[in-house]
């Protein structure tokens, strides 16, 4: 059998462990703030990663010399660059940093595969099934069963709350507009124009905000390392072909794994207890995920 053949027969089974694999890598961001916050202030912490990131795309492209993205798409590029990371990431850092406990912040962006699955119709043409919707519900369910417990609010951290919530519609925009206007962007070349954008603009926040010092500790280290690339490189790749691959509901459900994912890597690396409870939530947002994500039959 020709070579060629053998490929083909491989490939459907590198696309089914593509989501499992970026449920696995994104769980780790909120291990990774955990680990570097306490060393740089967060909007300095993403100036840094978005900087590295970027300077490693375009030292990848300079060496394979990768297409540039049409100039028609240089704007949208670079919105979705601005929600995505900016927006989206600075929020949720800020949030963990003004005390909002990890598990709360995904907990509230973990709302994104509604919205999305709202939106989705009327600006995508997508058709969200009833089967999907009853999903995306035991999926929310879940993951406020796997939660709860670490969703007390104190004063401080009710800002962060309201950052979180800003995060959620910046990534729920994200997701639409990424699906509506960049199918056809080259993947390496307009990630790298992502970053940069959004390095810039979070570079000015941080310097108009924060006294921006770092404490250059291994901890810290690791965590930029960790988060330059397993997430900027290696998730947000995963991300962008799942969006090529899917419809745009179906890969927001996605998120819904992310939480419990999160909480049962916490649990060895922070002490963090697992009860029968959070378990049961795991179960339903497992269920939850294959109603919106399994095709009929």
């Amino acid at each position: 059998m020709p070579p060629a053949d053998t490929t083909a027969g491989q490939t459907p089974l590198l696309i089914r462990l593509m989501p499992a694999v970026f449920v696995l890598l994104w769980s780790t961001g909120f291990v990774g703030a955990k680990f570097g916050l306490p060393y740089a202030p967060p909007l300095t912490f993403l100036a840094i990663r978005f900087g590295v990131v970027a300077l490693l795309l375009l030292a990848w492209i300079a060496l394979v010399r990768s297409p540039w993205p049409a100039r028609r798409q240089l704007g949208h590029i670079a919105v979705v660059g601005i929600l995505l990371h900016a927006v989206y990431l600075g929020g949720v850092f800020v949030a963990i940093s003004w005390g909002l406990e990890a598990g709360t912040s995904a907990l509230i962006v973990s709302v994104q595969p509604l919205l999305v699955a709202a939106l989705a119709g009327p600006l995508l043409g997508e058709r969200v099934t009833r089967r999907q919707w009853l999903g995306l519900a035991l999926g929310l369910g879940g993951v406020a069963l796997v939660v709860w417990r670490k969703a007390g609010l104190d004063d401080g951290a009710l800002g962060g709350a309201a950052l979180c919530l800003v995060s959620l519609a910046a990534i729920t925009s994200a997701v639409l507009y990424q699906k509506r206007f960049l199918q056809s962007m080259p993947l390496v070349t307009g990630n790298a124009l992502q970053f940069i954008v959004a390095g810039v603009l979070t570079a000015l926040a941080a310097w108009l905000l924060e006294d921006n010092r770092v404490v250059w500790d291994w901890h810290f280290l690791f965590a930029l390392g960790w988060l330059v690339v397993v997430l900027s490189l290696g998730a947000m790749a995963l991300f962008v072909l799942l969006m090529r691959r899917g419809a745009a509901s179906k890969v927001s459900s996605l998120f819904f794994l992310v939480p419990p994912t999160a909480a049962l890597m916490a649990w060895p690396l922070f002490g963090e207890s697992l009860h029968g409870l959070e378990l049961a939530g795991m179960a339903l947002v497992v269920c939850g995920v294959a109603l919106v994500n399994l095709k009929r039959g």
